[in-house]
């Protein structure tokens, strides 16, 4: 049997052995750095540093699962799967602390959902499903770079958000509003209305569901000739 064949056998035996675990921990280490250098190249926190150690610990927690009742057979009463199971519910940390909330805009959900995958790969590479592990790796690089950019030329995105209007009288109708609205393809979901007699000022909360290539600019400038109009703002959330 040459080395190469003896490589192999190893890598792919059922049993716990020296190479096969050096093995899945590099492979696990190199499949999670390559999803964390696409994440990291979008701006997360969650790198390929963490990515990487998300899939080696997955991997040794599957080796782990997998040699104890392997090592001690009529010793201890091993179960392979509580460690495995352990790693799934408490990956859910990891993905909390990567979801960061900001004025009512969630971000972080992807990068999350990615180191839920990346853990989950990381156990697959560790039972030696070393085909599958590299599969899902592709497949979770499609998920986050093609379908990104399909969703961008499609004009997929939808994201909530509030356009706070000062005006310089007593608005009695929106109609105005809801047209200039309609024109640009921004959906009107509901509105908030403040008004100040003394000052002769309408405060007014539009929400309104918009694509990602919505021109704002002139979207304001529209809304600028309707009525005398003090301030127009952006946010994610209402302010009465």
């Amino acid at each position: 049997m040459s080395i190469f064949e003896l490589f192999i056998d190893r890598i792919n035996s059922p049993q716990i052995n020296l190479t096969g675990c050096c093995f899945q921990l590099v492979l696990s280490m190199l499949l999670g750095a390559i999803v964390g250098f696409e994440r990291r190249r979008r701006g997360q926190t969650a790198g390929v540093r963490t990515f990487s150690l998300i899939a080696m610990g997955s991997t040794l927690a599957m080796i782990l699962s997998i040699y104890v009742p392997q090592r001690y057979e009529g010793m201890l009463d091993g179960d392979p799967t509580r460690i495995a199971a352990q790693v799934i519910s408490g990956i859910g940390f990891l993905g909390a602390g990567a979801i960061i909330q900001m004025k009512g805009s969630v971000r972080g959900l992807t990068t999350a959902a990615g180191i839920w995958m990346v853990s989950a790969l990381g156990m697959a590479i560790g039972t030696g499903m070393y085909i599958i592990g590299v599969l899902a790796t592709l497949l979770i690089l499609f998920i986050l770079v093609l379908l990104e950019r399909i969703e961008h030329r499609v004009s997929l995105r939808s994201e909530s958000r509030i356009i706070r209007i000062r005006t310089g009288v007593i608005l009695k109708d929106i109609s105005k509003y809801r047209e200039v609205l309609h024109n640009y393809g921004v959906q009107l979901s509901n509105f908030f209305v403040e008004y100040d007699f003394e000052q002769q000022e309408t405060r007014l909360n539009l929400v309104v569901v918009v694509r990602e290539n919505v021109d704002y600019v002139h979207l304001f400038n529209s809304f600028e000739t309707l009525y005398p109009t003090r301030t127009i703002t952006l946010a994610n959330q209402i302010n009465i």
